[in-house]
Formats: C-alpha cells, sequence, structure tokens
C-alpha cells in the first residue's frame, strides 16, 4: 500500500511539474513593480484553461496524497521510524549492568601516586 502510494506521488508530481512547465507566463514579474496600474502587480484575470485546472487538480492531488502518506507511515511505524525501532530493539537485547556508567572502565577515580621516600596512605 505504501508503495503504490509512493508510485503514484511520484507520478503526481511528473505531471504537476509538466502542467506548470507548459503554461504561459503571466508576464511582467517583478519587472512590474516599478509601476503602473493594479494590473500590473495582481496581474489581469486570465481565462481559465485546461492547463490551469490540470494544475489545480495535480496540486489537490499532490497534497491529499503527501498527507494520506505522512498518516499511513505514522501507523505503519506503530508511531515509530525506523531507527527508533532499531534503538528499542537493541535496548532490549543488551540489558545494562546494575551501577554501570556509560564512560566504560573510568568508574574507579586513579589513586594518586605515593610520595617519595613515604609509605603510601592507608585505603579508607
Amino acid at each position: 500500500m505504501h508503495t503504490l502510494l509512493v508510485i503514484l506521488l511520484v507520478l503526481d508530481a511528473l505531471v504537476l511539474s509538466a502542467v506548470v512547465l507548459l503554461q504561459a507566463g503571466q508576464g511582467g514579474g517583478l519587472a512590474s513593480l516599478g509601476g503602473g496600474g493594479s494590473d500590473a502587480y495582481l496581474g489581469g484575470r486570465q481565462a481559465v484553461t485546461i492547463l490551469t485546472k490540470a494544475t489545480w487538480w495535480a496540486g489537490g492531488i499532490f497534497l491529499a496524497l503527501s498527507l494520506l502518506l505522512s498518516v499511513t507511515s505514522i501507523n505503519a511505524a506503530g508511531g515509530a521510524s525506523d531507527v527508533q525501532q532499531l534503538l528499542r530493539q537493541q535496548e532490549q537485547q543488551v540489558p545494562a549492568a546494575p551501577g554501570a556508567l556509560p564512560l566504560g572502565d573510568q568508574a574507579q577515580p586513579a589513586t594518586p601516586a605515593p610520595e617519595q621516600g613515604g609509605a603510601p596512605a592507608p585505603a579508607p
């Protein structure tokens, strides 16, 4: 199911890209900000063409498929990603020893070296 939705999303992205690139530009762009009437800022009302309708449909389908994929991937993973599941499995397999430090064998501080000519201090 997940693979099918990803394939549909990729195909819709290709269709959306092609439809957007086939449309004629509205003209002006940033160059129209220098002056002119309200049409320069807002653009004139264009006739609705088949390419405009296809753009809206492809964009809507892309949005719906993206949302559906995000919901299905969360449900399929049980609310966790693959990395999180792998870490949980490793934690369950290797129980931590009681009192063990994560830094390894550095649990005991190094004892100071005895001074020259003196007896070592008794251990407490």
